[in-house]
């Protein structure tokens, strides 16, 4: 007679091996893309308010995929943001395969497993939330989980943070205390960042001609989300910006 404990033991360890595989790859998704574009479902804004809503997340997440998304953000803070791991779930549920962000203000490994359960593949990690010995070790747990780490820098001082040598350096365009955005903060310390990182500029995109001269100051990772889900179509607005690429 089979012992029935011991299959279920048996097939939790499956389990655990499946959650915690590395998952689609946002590094290398970005470094095969030809547009980099890192579309970001994001429903509200702290200064700005709600952006879109009414946006669901079974709907607009596939809609960046079939229109060119190179990969996605998904906003998962409810607070602030009017976000939930949730709609990381109904995303890949609606048939998304691309490589996932779990934005939000990760300061707790409990968030970290938070992001693995929901299906991310990347969880973003904030230099001015951390220590830099929180952010290695929130790092190194991320990767036990499977997940890769998006590092976000704004200033000169948080460019050390990047000795880390996460999987993605990202340069937030935006200051997180002010909320006041300007691109050329990317522009600026985009040569103070290793040359073999892989570059990811965050925040106030809205133009292709930025998107283009950003490539060639190194980035190879544009997360654009408020310009898209302003729009009544979020996803024909990000074909239309890769149009223009």
């Amino acid at each position: 007679m089979k012992d029935i404990l011991q299959e279920i033991v048996a097939h939790k360890h499956h389990e655990l091996e499946l959650l915690c595989a590395r998952k689609p790859s946002l590094r290398e998704a970005l470094l095969q893309s030809e547009t980099g574009v890192i579309a970001e479902f994001k429903r509200r804004s702290p200064s700005k308010g709600w952006i879109k809503e009414e946006g669901r997340a079974d709907i607009i997440p596939l809609s960046y995929q079939q229109n060119g998304a190179a990969a996605l953000s998904i906003l998962t803070d409810e607070h602030y943001f009017g976000g939930s791991d949730d709609f990381i779930r109904q995303a890949r549920q609606s048939g998304v395969t691309l490589p996932i962000l779990y934005k939000n203000f990760v300061i707790d490994e409990a968030q970290l497993y938070a992001a693995v359960l929901c299906g991310a593949s990347a969880v973003l990690l904030i230099a001015a939330c951390l220590s830099r010995q929180e952010c290695k070790s929130l790092m190194d747990k991320a990767h036990r989980l499977g997940l890769e780490v998006l590092l976000e820098m704004h200033d000169e001082r948080e460019l050390e943070y990047a000795e880390l040598e996460p999987d993605l350096c990202g340069i937030n365009n935006r200051h997180l205390g002010s909320f006041h955005t300007d691109v050329e903060v990317s522009f600026r310390l985009a040569e103070r960042l290793p040359r073999e990182a892989v570059k990811v500029s965050e925040s106030g995109i809205s133009n292709p001609d930025t998107v283009k001269a950003l490539r060639q100051a190194g980035f190879r990772g544009f997360l654009i989300g408020e310009n898209f889900m302003k729009t009544d179509h979020p996803g024909l607005a990000l074909h239309d910006f890769i149009t223009q690429l």
